[in-house]
């Protein structure tokens, strides 16, 4: 199957040369871009789309998401709270996760962010209740197979229950075994190495407070042996500052330098409370910056300007959406845009900087470098941005008025892997009302027993 994006207005191509090129086409053969240039010829066979007024751009990539907590958005008993009590308080509700739900929250989060611009998202689900299918992770990857949405899906991991000086719930941890056992078993049945796959698997223990330094080690070593990536939360509150200290002498970051949790196979969430030396540290991991999570939770600001400096990779997520509410991409680059303004001043990332962490730099922490770049060879991951609205009038720059102005963040068009899964901010491959009022229910039932049985 080929088609043809004829006559783009700006195609930003994030390429090496930082190339951004006016009033050109993009033909597309299978899933993958054949040619960018201007009055490209093709025969009857392919498909054409014409795209005057539309700006291009390769699709967001979305490192860090709780897929399953947009089920749990709004909760009343939660709001307000930091991240440890905001924790405590949820996993009341998340111990009564179903496969069910984690398939119906994937498709929820997945439909928001391919609305938005998203065309590839990393999941990491580490509440694995007793008594429940050990198999969740197998239900998010057939959710994102069906809705058409390049994943990553991560094994994540809860082994350090109270009763060992954790934070979860005893019901919601797993014995160390049973993680390795299903971390080898998702690999071996799922994890694709090849170029435009669309499904490879990280393996993702928490967090230091959440996790035992064994599983830590032992992960890594599968991990390194499987050659997958790694990733956990880090430093994303004092909390968990002051837990590292007390619990094992160590701040998060010389921890995890401890541990050998360093390197281009791993990337982080958050990375907030760090000094100039940690940040040296991190050089070649990963980032990945949460604003709107980090803004409603309290927990401060990523230092994004300081880290690429120091050579760390950075990228953009939403994180989950119980602390987000929601899974919107487009409005998250806004966000972090505005955040390092905030925090750096004149200094920040200008608007095609900030683009380019949320695409390419996306790419760069999940280990990619077929998609996150529009030109020939890579994969045929666009979208299509019209900014003809008024909301845009006045504004004498498109990638300005990309990341700045705009009252909607559903954008024309999705394309991923060479097929067009969101016209017109319309979901194609799924019915989006249905997803909602099953997802609901499913919801309002899991709200509905915690709240009658506490």
């Amino acid at each position: 199957m080929s088609m043809l994006l004829k006559n783009i207005s700006q195609v930003v191509t994030f390429n090496d040369k930082d190339e951004i090129l006016n009033g050109v086409d993009i033909l597309v053969n299978n899933n993958e871009i054949v040619s960018i240039g201007k009055n490209i010829s093709v025969d009857e066979n392919v498909e054409i789309i014409d795209c005057s007024n539309l700006m291009a751009l390769p699709g967001f990539v979305n490192t860090h998401h709780h897929l399953y907590q947009t089920l749990f958005r709004g909760i009343q008993e939660v709001q307000e709270k930091p991240l440890f009590p905001w924790l405590v308080g949820l996993y009341e509700f998340w111990k009564h996760l179903t496969p069910e739900a984690v398939h119906y929250g994937a498709l929820v989060g997945f439909s928001e962010l391919l609305r938005t611009g998203c065309t590839t998202t990393m999941d990491h689900h580490y509440v694995f209740p007793e008594n429940k299918p050990g198999t969740l992770i197998d239900d998010q990857l057939r959710a994102a197979s069906q809705i058409g949405i390049r994943f990553h899906a991560t094994r994540g991991s809860m082994s350090l229950g109270r009763s060992d000086g954790g934070l979860p719930p005893d019901c919601v941890v797993q014995k160390k075994e049973a993680i390795l056992e299903d971390s080898e078993r998702l690999i071996n049945k799922y994890h694709d190495n090849s170029k435009f796959a669309m499904q490879r698997i990280a393996l993702a223990p928490c967090s230091p407070f959440s996790v035992s330094k064994e599983l830590m080690i032992q992960a890594r070593d599968l991990a390194r042996k499987k050659g997958v990536m790694l990733h956990t939360h880090l430093a994303e509150t004092k909390d968990e500052e002051n837990f590292c200290i007390e619990r094992y002498g160590r701040r998060p970051v010389e921890l995890m330098e401890e541990l050998g949790w360093i390197g281009p196979d791993v990337w982080f969430a958050h990375v907030i409370h760090l000094n100039e030396k940690e940040m040296e540290t991190l050089k070649g991991s990963g980032v990945a910056h949460c604003p709107s999570s980090n803004m409603k939770l309290n927990s401060g600001i990523c230092p994004t300007t300081e880290l690429l400096k120091a050579g760390v990779k950075v990228s953009i997520a939403v994180d989950g959406s119980a602390s987000n509410d929601g899974s919107n991409m487009w409005e998250e680059v806004r966000r972090a845009y505005l955040l390092n303004h905030l925090k750096y001043g004149t200094d920040g990332l200008n608007a095609y900087e900030m683009l380019k962490v949320a695409t390419r730099g996306g790419a760069e922490v999940l280990g990619r470098d077929d998609i996150g770049i529009l030109e020939r060879g890579k994969a045929a991951d666009i979208v299509l941005f019209d900014l003809t609205d008024v909301a845009y009038a006045g504004c004498h720059d498109p990638l300005v008025g990309l990341v700045t102005c705009g009252n909607t963040s559903l954008v024309k068009m999705t394309i991923v892997n060479g097929k067009v899964v969101v016209k017109d901010g319309i979901l194609l491959t799924m019915n989006t009302e249905k997803i909602r009022t099953e997802a609901h229910k499913i919801a309002s039932d899991i709200v509905k027993y915690e709240r009658e049985h506490r």
